[in-house]
C-alpha cells in the first residue's frame, strides 16, 4: 500500500512538471503568526519573578455620553480617552512596570502591569488608579468642560499556576472587568460568594517563617503567612486579598487569620513570638479591638505579650480615625506593634514618628543585592539609627544568601528572615519547642 503511494505520489510530481514551468512554481514562507505583546509581556515579567497585575478602567456612563455628544464629536472624545489614558500612566508609572495599555472594549481600557510580589500593597494599586482616574478626569474637563465622565475601576492578578497562560490572562481581565462593574449574575458574584465560603468555613492555611536571632541564629519569632484553599484561584495570598478588599470583606477576612493563628498557637503550645500581618484599615477599624477581646476570651491560655502586629500597607494612615487609638488599646492590652515595608512604597519617618513601633522590618528592596550596593547599605544604617533613636528593634526581611547575611552583622541588625535561613512551612510542635 505505501509503495503504491508513493509511485502516485512519483506520477504527480512528474506530470506537475510537465504542467508547469519550473519559474511559475512559488515556495511561500509559512504562515504569519501575530505577535501576541499582552501574552510576551506577560510572560516576561513572570520570568523575572514578578507579578501581573490588570488593571481595568471602565467609563461606566459611556452610553449617556454617546447621545449628549455628537457622533463625530463622541468619537473624537474616544480617541481623545486613549491619548489621556497613556500620558497618565507614563507620568504615574515607571515604564519598564508597563506591559501594555490596551482597549479591549469601546468603554473600558485595561492596564497590564509588572510589579515586585514582596514589595507589593494592595493599597499602592488602589492609590495608584485613582490617580490615573483624577488625572485623566482633569484633563478630559478641560477639553469637554459641559460633561461629566464616570470612570469605574477593577484588578486583578494574573495567576501563575494556571495550565494555560493565556488563559490565565483572560481570566485575569475577565474578573479585573466583573469587579469595575460589579454586575449582577457576573464573576463578581461567583468572588464574592467564593470568599464568603472561605470566611463562613475559615477555609484558610497558615504558613510559619521563622525570625532569626542575627547574632546567634536562633529562632526567636514566627511571621504567619496566610493562604487560601489550596488549587484554588484564591490560593494564593495576592487574589484571596485583593478580592476581600474590592468586595468590602476585608475585615472579615483578616480577624479569621487573627482567629485561625489563636487557634493554631494553642493546638501546637507554641511558645514562640508571633507575628500577625494587618492592614490599617482593620487595625482602625472601630469594633477591632472589641472583637480581638472577645477572640482572646476563647483562648485565655495565650498572653497578648506573645503577639505582634504587623502594620502593613502604611501608605496612609490619615482619616482613619481610630487607628492611633486602637494602637494605644492594643499596647495596653500587651501586644506589641510592628512597621513592615520600611524603605519602601509609602513608609516615611512621619509614619514611624506616629505609630512609634517595637519593631522596625526592613523591606526586601533595601537588602537584595545589598552587599554589591553601596547606597543600599546607607539606606540601612539610617533606617538603623531612627530605629535605635525610636527604640525599636529592626528585622530585615528577604535574606537570599550569605553575602547579604554579613552585611547585617556587620551592622549589628538584630533579627532577620528569609530563604537564606529558612522558608514557610506548617506550624507544627517541633517548630514551638
Amino acid at each position: 500500500m505505501v509503495r503504491r503511494n508513493m509511485e502516485k505520489f512519483t506520477n504527480v510530481m512528474q506530470w506537475g512538471k510537465l504542467l508547469l514551468p519550473l519559474s511559475s512554481i512559488r515556495f511561500y514562507p509559512p504562515p504569519f503568526v501575530l505577535r501576541n505583546p499582552v501574552l510576551e509581556g506577560v510572560t516576561s515579567a513572570i520570568n523575572d519573578g514578578c507579578e501581573v497585575a490588570v488593571l481595568v478602567f471602565n467609563l461606566k456612563n459611556m452610553n449617556e455620553l454617546s447621545e449628549e455628544l455628537s457622533q463625530s464629536l463622541f468619537l473624537q472624545f474616544k480617541k481623545q480617552i486613549k491619548k489621556i489614558f497613556r500620558i497618565a500612566v507614563e507620568l504615574e508609572i515607571e515604564k519598564q512596570n508597563v506591559i501594555t495599555l490596551h482597549d479591549f472594549y469601546g468603554d473600558s481600557l485595561t492596564l497590564y502591569i509588572k510589579v515586585d510580589d514582596a514589595r507589593l500593597c494592595l493599597s499602592e494599586i488602589d492609590s495608584l488608579m485613582k490617580k490615573i482616574t483624577s488625572l485623566v478626569e482633569r484633563s478630559l474637563h478641560k477639553h469637554y468642560p459641559s460633561i461629566q465622565p464616570i470612570f469605574v475601576t477593577g484588578y486583578m492578578f494574573v495567576e501563575k499556576k494556571y495550565y494555560s497562560l493565556n488563559d490565565s490572562i483572560e481570566r485575569a481581565h475577565r474578573q479585573a472587568i466583573a469587579m469595575a462593574e460589579k454586575r449582577v449574575k457576573s464573576e463578581f458574584n461567583e468572588m464574592v460568594f467564593s470568599v464568603k465560603r472561605i470566611i463562613s468555613k475559615k477555609d484558610i492555611i497558615l504558613l510559619a517563617q521563622p525570625i532569626i536571632n542575627v547574632a546567634t541564629k536562633e529562632i526567636c519569632a514566627l511571621e504567619m503567612l496566610t493562604r487560601g484553599p489550596k488549587g484554588t484561584l484564591l490560593e494564593s495570598p495576592l487574589p484571596l486579598f485583593s478580592v476581600a478588599r474590592q468586595t468590602g470583606m476585608l475585615y472579615e477576612l483578616e480577624m479569621i487569620v487573627i482567629e485561625k493563628v489563636l487557634g493554631q498557637i494553642k493546638a501546637t503550645r507554641c511558645r514562640q513570638d508571633i507575628f500577625v500581618n494587618c492592614t490599617p484599615l482593620t487595625l482602625g477599624n472601630i469594633r477591632f479591638t472589641r472583637d480581638l477581646k472577645n477572640l482572646m476570651q476563647q483562648y485565655k491560655g495565650i498572653s497578648s505579650k506573645q503577639i505582634t502586629f504587623e502594620v502593613t500597607e502604611t501608605d496612609s494612615i490619615e482619616g482613619l480615625k481610630n487607628f492611633i487609638y486602637n494602637l494605644k488599646m492594643l499596647r495596653l492590652m500587651g501586644f506589641r506593634i510592628a512597621m513592615d515595608d520600611t524603605g519602601a512604597g509609602y513608609s516615611s519617618l512621619s509614619t514611624i514618628g506616629e505609630i512609634m513601633p517595637d519593631i522596625i522590618k526592613i523591606d526586601r528592596s533595601v537588602i537584595q543585592n545589598i552587599d554589591k550596593n553601596s547606597l543600599k547599605e546607607s539606606m540601612l544604617k539610617g533606617i538603623m539609627l531612627i530605629a535605635r533613636e525610636a527604640g525599636s528593634l529592626v528585622v530585615a526581611e528577604g535574606i537570599e544568601n550569605e553575602e547579604e547575611a554579613s552585611v547585617l552583622m556587620r551592622h549589628n541588625v538584630d533579627l532577620a528572615q528569609g530563604y537564606f535561613y529558612a522558608r514557610p512551612s506548617a506550624l507544627v510542635n517541633s517548630m514551638a519547642t
